[in-house]
């Protein structure tokens, strides 16, 4: 058989094989990357494929085939994240979750400067750089962001003294 023989098996069968992978994954985009990559490969064997009895069975059973194995590897990944963060991975503690609310109430551009040059190590020519703002606009932000930072955080610990 030719190209275009391929073309219309693949035609004829998609969608019914979608279908199929589309009921026993639950997602319908699952289900197409699978039966698609299923074709994929039948493609790359054509020749021989086509003198099976029934070359659908072949690409039906690689897609499930397919379809298992990626259930075998998520299922893998949840496993291995979970037992990664039940060990290694502590809730933040009240003082990184202060920081982090009172950066939230920054403007945008006094919260950027201060993150990239305190948590990212840049100094205020590299951010002036990037952020395509001259040198004294950037330590002008930073002088503010940790102006308005240093007002949050008191505020934040007298109403926790309070408590």
């Amino acid at each position: 058989m030719t190209e275009i023989d391929f073309d219309g098996f693949y035609h004829a069968h998609f969608r019914a094989m979608t279908v199929q992978l589309t009921a026993y994954t639950g997602d319908l985009a699952q289900a197409q990357d699978l039966v698609q990559e299923a074709f994929c490969r039948a493609y790359a064997r054509w020749s021989k494929i086509i003198g099976y009895d029934d070359p659908v069975a072949w690409v039906r059973r690689v897609a499930w085939n397919l379809a298992a194995s990626r259930w075998r590897r998520l299922r893998t990944a949840r496993a291995y994240l979970r037992h990664q963060r039940e060990e290694h991975v502590a809730g933040p503690n009240p003082d990184r979750v202060a920081l982090t609310a009172a950066l939230a109430r920054l403007p945008e551009n006094q919260r950027r400067a201060v993150v990239l040059h305190h948590l990212a190590d840049m100094s205020v020519a590299e951010i002036a750089r990037q952020e395509g703002v001259a040198e004294g606009t950037v330590k002008s932000w930073l002088h503010r962001g940790r102006a308005a930072l240093a007002t949050l955080l008191t505020e934040h610990t007298e109403e926790s003294r309070r408590d």
